[in-house]
């Protein structure tokens, strides 16, 4: 049975998506990182988001990639230890230059995040979720 799950996305310039992702304080497995790709590591259990050129994500996809700016191919979640993390996030998001479309707020009183693009317009939402006022 298969045991890891890897995204892939397609990005328009590998250097800015590194600088980006990097700002936010996230890290690259260097050992399959060059030109073409980058393997972006995503929290303590190391999920794997692969950003690949557009040529070369089309070779793999052998078909259109989506414009993200027309419509959304997927929403990545990812989770934060506090409120003050989702604000400290959504802080660097912005002075990365990704586009922060939703600011922190609580949401149904036991989530507090924020919503972001990235520079390729790929949506993500950072969420603190206070587990004790999950509704029974």
């Amino acid at each position: 049975m298969t045991k890891d799950i890897w995204l892939n996305l397609p990005v328009k310039d590998i250097k800015k998506s590194i600088s980006f992702f990097t700002a936010l304080g996230f890290s690259f497995n260097e050992q399959h990182t060059n030109d073409v790709s980058a393997c972006l590591l995503v929290g303590s259990k190391n999920i794997v988001v692969m950003l690949f050129t557009e040529s070369m994500f089309g070779r793999f996809v052998q078909g259109d990639i989506t414009d993200t700016k027309q419509t959304n191919e997927i929403l990545i979640s990812i989770d934060a230890e506090s409120r003050d993390e989702v604000d400290e996030m959504a802080k660097k998001i912005t002075e990365a230059g990704g586009h922060l479309y939703s600011e922190p707020a609580e949401n149904q009183g036991w989530m507090y995040g924020c919503a972001f693009a990235d520079l390729d317009g790929h949506k993500w939402n950072v969420l603190y979720m206070d587990m004790s006022k999950l509704p029974k």
